[in-house]
């Protein structure tokens, strides 16, 4: 089942204000809330990062898919690039249960184009292979600034473009006779040990700015209150 992901949909909507307007809008929109659920999403908020985000090219299998969205929201990586030149990323809606509102899902024409982006963005551009190796989870320097941990199909791995244009690569080791991970599990063993990492550092400010955390808690009470968008309507408008 082919689904499309609540918090692009509330982003397209929202995006772009300042932080007063989404503070203003959000505040009133608490009130329909109860107070253990706006608890929940300003803990979950204050773990939140865009120090270490996600790139995926032509994931094939929903079920992968999916297992990316719900490690993302899992572990706190707000953002989850993706590059579908050969196949759609579709993650199935029984999959992900509802771990769609909480990620953003940011889509590139291609790969070149989501390299560039990324980079001008900041981040290095970590190919996750089994066939080279600058470092391990273990040994990743997480303190060097912004990362983006690349994975490929299912089959064939990261692309040769992604290799060429690779700032480091990172391999999980393995002692068995075979690489038997797939990309489900790789991903969540990287994302769980590199995010761990950033969390324990004191040299690293990974946390959202200011104006990120209000838009972000802004379209999270949105998607957690019945019918928003018209309460918000009714109250300031179009």
């Amino acid at each position: 089942m082919k689904m499309i992901s609540i918090a692009n949909r509330l982003k397209e909507l929202y995006g772009g204000y300042d932080a007063e307007w989404y503070a203003e809008r959000t505040e009133y929109m608490k009130g329909f809330l109860t107070e253990e659920r706006i608890e929940v999403l300003q803990r979950t908020l204050n773990e939140r990062t865009r120090y270490m985000t996600i790139l995926t090219e032509n994931t094939f299998h929903p079920q992968n898919a999916s297992a990316l969205i719900r490690h993302c929201e899992a572990f706190g990586v707000q953002d989850l690039h993706t590059v579908e030149t050969v196949c759609k990323f579709n993650p199935n809606v029984d999959i992900v249960r509802g771990t769609d509102k909480w990620v953003d899902i940011v889509r590139h024409e291609s790969t070149s184009d989501a390299i560039a982006s990324l980079k001008s963005a900041g981040y290095r551009v970590v190919a996750t292979t089994p066939h080279r190796e600058s470092c391990t989870p273990e040994t990743f320097d997480v303190e060097k600034g912004k990362f983006c941990l690349v994975f490929g199909t299912e089959h064939a791995g990261v692309s040769d473009e992604i290799i060429e244009s690779a700032d480091e690569y990172l391999r999980i080791p393995m002692c068995g006779m075979v690489e038997s991970l797939n990309v489900s599990a790789s991903a969540a063993i990287l994302i769980y040990m590199l995010s761990q990492r950033m969390r324990l550092s004191e040299h690293i400010d990974w946390r959202l700015s200011d104006l990120e955390y209000q838009e972000l808690m802004f379209r999270w009470v949105m998607s957690s209150a019945r019918d928003a968008e018209r309460v918000l309507e009714r109250k300031f408008g179009k």
